[in-house]
């Protein structure tokens, strides 16, 4: 069976997690190895790290967080931020990271993808996204250093092309459903469904067992989760009870494996 996966994000600046709303305001959540030790006991399926102003402040990705967790969970992680090359993604996988994530330097780089992908394989890589409903209402416009410039690029067409380089998995996140707990955004995540055959997950927007059904609903392979799981609203174990309960096959503890 194709378990549905639940995924918690920990956005991390300065070595902290932090947590926002359509990516301003961050807060304090907590410490990263802590909340990802207690989302894997908790029953999390993986575990996404993402550096949230590596780019902006050109700082590298940290690879002694991606070493610190390696020693303490024991679900696959991504880590990305700050990666702009095939060899800081070998420092992060070579720590015990499972994937690396890229984002603002594959919009700069197109080929880095590629040269991921020849590297590390597909299935390593991972394409972050982070697209904001254009004011046209035509498309999703793609924003990269942590949402705060603008690309020219439209996310679905970037999407398309990023898995044609060799991303095997994109990590879409809507910009404006970002922290806001009223459920993902439904037509970006049936879009990109539509226009690639990798594995995506959808990010931006949960608050409900209900909002990660009907992402879900659209073909979605993952749902991330951040504020309800940091607020403490909601546990990994709680939220896939529900899941279950709306008849999403997703991995319990009782079949955690």
């Amino acid at each position: 069976m194709a378990f549905k996966r639940i995924i918690p994000c920990l956005d991390v600046d300065n070595g902290r997690v932090v947590k926002g709303i359509n990516f301003l305001d961050l807060r304090d959540a907590g410490d990263p190895v802590e909340l990802a030790e207690r989302y894997d006991h908790g029953g999390a399926d993986e575990i996404v790290f993402l550096d949230v102003t590596a780019t902006s402040s050109e700082r590298s990705t940290a690879v002694e967080l991606a070493s610190r967790v390696a020693e303490r969970i024991f679900v696959p992680f991504t880590i990305g931020g700050g990666i702009r090359s095939p060899e800081d993604a070998q420092a992060v996988l070579d720590a015990g990271a499972d994937k690396v994530a890229v984002n603002s330097a594959a919009v700069s780089d197109p080929d880095l993808i590629s040269r991921m992908a020849d590297r590390f394989g597909s299935q390593c890589v991972v394409l972050a996204v982070d697209a904001r409903l254009r004011a046209s209402g035509s498309g999703w416009e793609v924003f990269t250093a942590g949402g705060r410039k603008e690309s020219g690029r439209e996310a679905i067409e970037w999407i398309t092309e990023g898995v044609s380089l060799g991303a095997g998995e994109i990590l879409l996140t809507s910009m404006d459903r970002d922290g806001t707990q009223v459920g993902y955004d439904l037509d970006l995540l049936s879009a990109a469904v539509t226009a690639v055959s990798v594995p995506i997950i959808a990010s931006g927007g949960a608050g409900t067992a209900q909002h990660m059904a009907s992402a879900f609903d659209t073909g979605v392979d993952a749902a991330l989760l951040a504020s309800i799981l940091h607020d403490g609203d909601e546990t990994v174990g709680s939220v896939k009870e529900a899941l279950l309960g709306l008849g999403v096959d997703v991995r319990s503890l009782a079949n955690f494996s």
